[in-house]
Formats: structure tokens, C-alpha cells, sequence
């Protein structure tokens, strides 16, 4: 696992000098910090390139560093990632006459690409982030895995083109300070993250999961290479039910086997969930010694998963590593508004972060359950959906007294994980359009609470902003399919890359861990794409498939607890770690100088919150975490080496 930086431009253009480029690159060293290397291209070529990498030492300790060249000399990679076939692929490759100088899977990805070009992409397994530059044609070619484990940020101009694995590392290599993106704002504000292909940055993109792009000459194009194939659906029968379980059951067991190789000391995260329990038992079947485990906590009981994570791991005899930790937020406020570059929400940041830190001072290389719940069906509110469609059906005047009525009649609740809280919310859309609903759902805020919220001028330019439509063509992927998975094809393809990836890569990231998710594996992927979701899930609980083929692994109490999440008490630190913070920064004169809210919406949000009428946390956290990425990015003259006094 790796940071990479690369840069190329036009000789007449003014040159990205070694000293500027070093900085870009090192702005990752958190990513690598074993080691660092860079390629330069000049000679009699009306095209300049530079190259430049940061390692983190996981396989081939000794000669594995990058970037790395093929046997003529022609071809020069730069690669985040992990390439879990590579050996069978490294074989095959050999035996048709290449040389290799390493034993490492970045050198596979380079004869690779020799061999096939772009059709390359499709025998990795693996995460990833690649580039390639062409000495023969001057031209340079990167791609991104299939799920987006791994990120890739790209600025493309007429005579320059810079890429990176974190967009600060692109900041440093620009003289000249990029625009703000607003229609980002507003995507942020919904989904608590900022989806690509966009970014915070006018100029500046992420690589969409499962595409590769080539940039010679200044023309650049962008081209998908994998969808995961929900048209394909499996045919509902026992026999196809019990055919598919052996399947599932031997393809995650082969991705976890591969996910085990490493040159360094490796552990798994453990929190005593379905997904986690399920890998590391797998885990534990195929080491010969105990697993190492993770978890963490808060101390906050309605948080705290130590038990059923203490549970799993005394069921499956681990060495299991367990910490409770009392956090000093205001501390590492900074340091996430560094890290996360661009406005990030999803507070479940802060204990992945803490995890991460407590894991590597164990091991390098941690696997992880995430992708469980997108591909098999795990979030409450896909069970939501499916009574919402059956309520659907009721008369009209009927679904008109529940939603526009009776919900309102339902006692509030401050706490956010509340049945009355959630029925209440499931109740008060049920008038909107099916898909409307699930967007309105999974919103931070919704278009009235915006409405409120923004300045007169930024609500005249969000006026024709569609901000459904990055979901919407999502789903479209599973268009002939019921609308339980095409939301789960949704969910797979923006909220899966775009908020858990992204958390946890750059909180892993921030401590140079490697994290692996075997759920991930394209393989079992596509697999679970074709169930029918009656496979997956019904109105009483998800993941179906999943526990019946694994029940061998699952302790009864987690196979049927409920789902909890990895979340922190923000409603609690609200109104009284925090409170002093939230305030003074939301209401300073400098965040209200931007000029994207209004004053009294803000004072609003923070007096229901304190006089516990109502809930704002996650609002709350994504204003605080929207204003201090602005300090850190935007209020300084240059971008920032480290985190900053906010």
C-alpha cells in the first residue's frame, strides 16, 4: 500500500521543478513512509514526466521499490495497492518470455500492460491505482480497481496533466490556487461525502471506480472497464439457493486465502459483527497460529460492541486486542481535516482512525469486513424499502393519513438509533416516489432544511442542481431488477467507494495501514450482483446467504443481534465537549463570511440541538467539518504539510 504522484506537461509550458515535485510526493509519506522514489522523462521529447512514490513495504521487502521500469525501459509504473494473484499471474508472464527483477505485483501490472494494454484491468484481482507512462508515445495511462478501494485524483488541462493518490498532493504541484467547486457543497451536505467524478476543486476529479483513463498530447479519455452484472439474475430455486451457497462458500474462502500474503505482520479488525466475525473466522482456518484482532470503544454503551467482539473472538481463538479509548476531539479535529482533503462526514471516521492507530502498532496489515453489508443486503433500511413497496399498495387516502397525519402524532426522540425516531421518518415519506424516498432517507439534509439553511445567492445557484442523480445512475446498472437491489446496486457503487472506502482508507492510511476486504473480491461481487433478493434479505433481517453458509463461524448472538454501525456519541459531545467548539466556530465571522449560510439557520440548528427537541448531530458535524476543511485548505496561503491550529 502506497502514494503516488504524477505529472505531465508540455516542454513550452512552465516545468514542475524537482524541489515542487519532491514536496508534491512527499505529502504522502503517511501513505508510504519505508521509502520514496521518482522517475524523470525529458530527453528529445516535446513532453516532460514526472513520476514520484511513496512505499509502504508489504511484499518484497528488498526489491520492491517503485516507480518501476519494464525490460526496455519504455514503460514506468506507479501503483497503489495490492495485486493478490499476482503469482499465478507472475508464471504465466515468465513462461511467456518475460523478465522479471523483482518479486513484487507492481512489476506483474507493468509486463501486464505490455502485453494487453487496457485489457490488462481485466485479470487483477485486487485494489488499486496505477499509472503508466509511455516513453514510445509520450502518453500516460491510469486506472482505478473495480470497487474503489483505492483513490485517484486527476487534474486534466490542455498542456499539463497531474495525478495523485490524495488531491493535496496535486495542490502542491499548482502554483495557482484552484476554485471551489459549490455544487460540491451541496452534493456534501446531502450525502456527507463528495462523490466523484467530482471533487471539492473545479479542475480537479476522482477516477470513477472501474474506469482507466489516457491522457497524450493533451486529448484524454475516460473509459469504464467493469459493471457488476445485476441484469444476470440467478433463477430462484432451492437448488439454485443451495448451488450458490457452495459457491459463495468456496469464492470467499479462496479471497480471504489470498488476502493472508503478506511479508509483514498481518491481523484482522473484529467488532463482533456478522461481516468481521465471518472473514476472520475464515482467517483462522487457513493460519496456523491464533489471529490477531481488533476492536475499539467509546465507552458509551449504545457504541460499545467490546462484548459480541470479545465473543467472536473467544469463539474463534484469536488473540484478540481490545481498547477503550476516551477521546481528545478537539485535538483530533485537525488532523481529520487534514487527512480527509476534501469535506468528509461520516464521523464513523474518528473511530476508524483510533482502530487504525491501535492496530498498527501491532501488525502492517489488517482485513476488514467492509462491503458485507452493500453486497449482501445488511442496512436496516433496505428491510425499510421492502415495507415501504407494501405499503405502496394501501389506497391512497389511506398512505395520505400516515404520511401527511399520524406520523406527526408520534412522540419525538432525541436519540438517533430510537424506533420512534425511525418510524417517524419511515412514515413521513411514504407519499414520495420510491425513489425519491430512499434519497430523501439517506440525505443529511433535505432540500427544505437547504432552503433554510442557505444564503439567497447560493440557492439561486443550486436552483437547477439535480443532486439525485449521481444515486440515480447508479441504480440504473439494475434497472430490470426490483427496486430493493437496484438500490442496493445504488449503494454499491456511490456510498460503497464515495464514504466507507474513502473513511477507511484514509484513516488506515493516516497511520500507514494496510487494510483488505475479502467481501470485495470482483468474484464474489458479481456472484452476489446476480442473487435474487430474496436470497439477501426480508422484512425481518438481512445478510441471509450469508449467515446460513457461514453459520458454522457465527455465534447465535451475533447471527441475530441487531446491527449497531461504528458510529461515536456526537448528539452527547454536542451539548457538552463540543459545545463550546460547534458554537464559536459555526457563528464566527469568518465561517459566516463565506457567504453560503444564513446566521439565524445556523443559531436554529443549535439551539434545538441543546434544548434536545431534535437531533442535529450530523448536521452539525458536517457544517464543523465543512468550515474546518476551509481553515486548513483555504485559509492558508499554500497547502498545508501537516494539520494546522484551526
Amino acid at each position: 500500500m502506497c502514494g503516488f504522484t504524477g505529472a505531465v506537461w508540455n516542454r513550452d509550458r512552465p516545468p514542475i521543478t524537482p524541489s515542487q515535485f519532491e514536496v508534491a510526493t512527499n505529502m504522502l509519506t503517511h501513505r508510504g513512509p519505508d521509502a520514496s522514489g521518482f522517475y524523470y522523462s525529458s530527453e528529445g521529447s516535446s513532453t516532460r514526466c514526472w513520476l514520484g512514490h511513496r512505499r509502504l513495504s508489504i511484499i518484497d521487502l528488498a526489491t520492491g521499490q517503485q516507480p518501476i521500469s519494464n525490460e526496455t525501459g519504455d514503460l514506468h509504473l506507479i501503483f497503489n495497492g495490492e495485486i493478490y494473484n499476482y503469482q499465478s499471474l507472475m508464471r504465466d508472464l515468465k513462461s511467456r518470455g518475460h523478465q522479471f527483477r523483482t518479486s513484487s505485483d507492481s512489476e506483474v501490472i507493468l509486463h501486464l500492460y505490455e502485453d494487453l494494454g487496457p485489457d490488462c484491468l481485466s485479470h487483477l484481482i485486487g485494489m488499486f491505482a496505477f499509472a503508466i507512462w509511455n516513453e514510445r508515445d509520450h502518453s500516460l495511462f491510469i486506472a482505478r480497481d473495480r470497487l474503489g478501494q483505492k483513490p485517484l485524483f486527476y487534474a486534466n488541462g490542455s498542456d499539463q496533466f497531474l495525478c495523485a493518490s490524495e488531491l493535496k498532493s496535486i495542490l502542491a504541484m499548482n502554483d495557482e490556487r484552484y476554485e471551489i467547486n459549490q455544487e460540491a457543497i451541496d452534493l456534501y451536505l446531502r450525502y456527507q461525502y463528495v462523490p466523484h467524478t467530482t471533487s471539492i476543486y473545479q479542475g480537479i476529479n476522482q477516477l470513477p471506480p472501474a474506469h482507466f483513463a489516457s491522457w497524450k498530447a493533451g486529448e484524454f479519455r475516460v473509459e469504464r472497464y467493469w459493471s457488476p452484472p445485476f441484469a444476470e439474475k440467478i433463477n430462484n430455486t432451492p437448488e439454485h439457493y443451495k448451488q450458490k451457497r457452495e459457491e459463495l462458500r468456496d469464492l470467499l474462502t479462496e479471497s480471504v486465502r489470498l488476502r493472508l500474503r503478506s511479508d509483514v505482520p498481518l491481523g484482522s479488525f473484529l467488532s463482533g459483527g456478522v461481516d468481521s466475525t465471518i472473514i476472520t473466522g475464515l482467517m483462522a482456518r487457513e493460519l496456523d497460529q491464533p489471529v490477531r484482532t481488533f476492536s475499539i470503544g467509546f465507552g458509551a454503551r449504545e457504541f460499545d460492541e467490546s462484548e459480541f467482539a470479545q465473543l467472536a473472538a473467544d469463539r474463534l481463538g484469536t488473540t484478540h486486542h481490545q481498547r477503550t479509548v476516551t477521546p481528545d476531539i478537539e485535538a483530533l479535529l485537525p488532523r481529520l481535516a487534514w487527512h480527509y482533503d476534501q469535506p468528509f462526514a461520516d464521523s464513523s471516521a474518528i473511530p476508524t482512525y483510533y482502530l487504525s492507530q491501535e492496530t498498527r502498532q501491532e501488525v502492517t496489515v489488517a482485513l476488514t469486513g467492509d462491503g458485507g453489508d452493500e453486497v449482501f443486503g445488511g442496512y436496516d433500511r433496505y428491510r425499510a424499502m421492502l415495507l415501504a413497496i407494501q405499503m405502496d399498495r394501501l389506497p391512497r387516502p389511506l398512505r395520505n393519513l400516515l404520511s401527511a397525519g399520524l406520523w406527526q402524532r408520534i412522540p419525538g426522540s432525541i436519540q438517533y438509533r430510537s424506533r420512534s425516531r425511525r418510524l417517524k421518518r419511515f412514515l413521513s415519506e411514504l407519499n414520495s416516489s420510491p425513489t425519491a424516498r430512499y434519497f430523501r432517507w439517506i440525505s443529511i439534509f433535505r432540500d427544505e432544511q437547504l432552503s433554510q439553511l442557505y444564503t439567497p445567492e447560493l440557492q439561486n445557484d443550486f436552483a437547477e442542481t439535480d443532486a439525485a442523480r449521481f444515486l440515480n445512475s447508479a441504480m440504473s446498472n439494475a434497472a430490470q431488477r426490483d427496486l430493493v437491489t437496484q438500490i442496493m446496486a445504488g449503494d454499491l457503487q456511490t456510498y460503497l467507494p464515495g464514504d466507507i472506502l474513502t473513511k477507511v482508507d484514509i484513516a488506515s492510511m493516516a497511520h500507514g495501514l494496510e487494510c483488505r476486504s475479502p467481501f470485495l473480491d470482483h468474484r464474489v461481487v458479481e456472484l452476489a450482483a446476480r442473487m435474487p433478493q430474496e436470497w439477501k434479505l426480508d422484512r425481518k433481517a438481512g445478510k441471509r446467504i450469508l449467515k446460513e453458509t457461514f453459520a458454522d463461524l457465527l455465534p447465535t448472538e451475533i447471527a441475530e443481534r441487531r446491527k449497531m454501525g461504528f458510529g461515536v456519541p456526537l448528539d452527547h459531545w454536542f451539548r457538552n465537549e463540543l459545545r463550546t467548539l460547534v458554537h464559536d466556530v459555526l457563528l464566527s465571522q469568518k465561517a459566516l463570511e463565506r457567504g453560503y449560510f444564513q446566521k439565524g439557520a445556523i443559531e436554529q440548528l443549535l439551539s434545538e440541538h441543546d434544548q434536545r427537541t431534535h437531533d442535529h448531530a450530523s448536521r452539525l458535524w458536517s457544517l464543523l467539518m465543512l468550515e474546518l476543511w476551509h481553515r486548513t485548505w483555504r485559509d492558508t496561503p499554500q497547502a498545508p504539510l501537516g494539520p494546522v491550529t484551526l
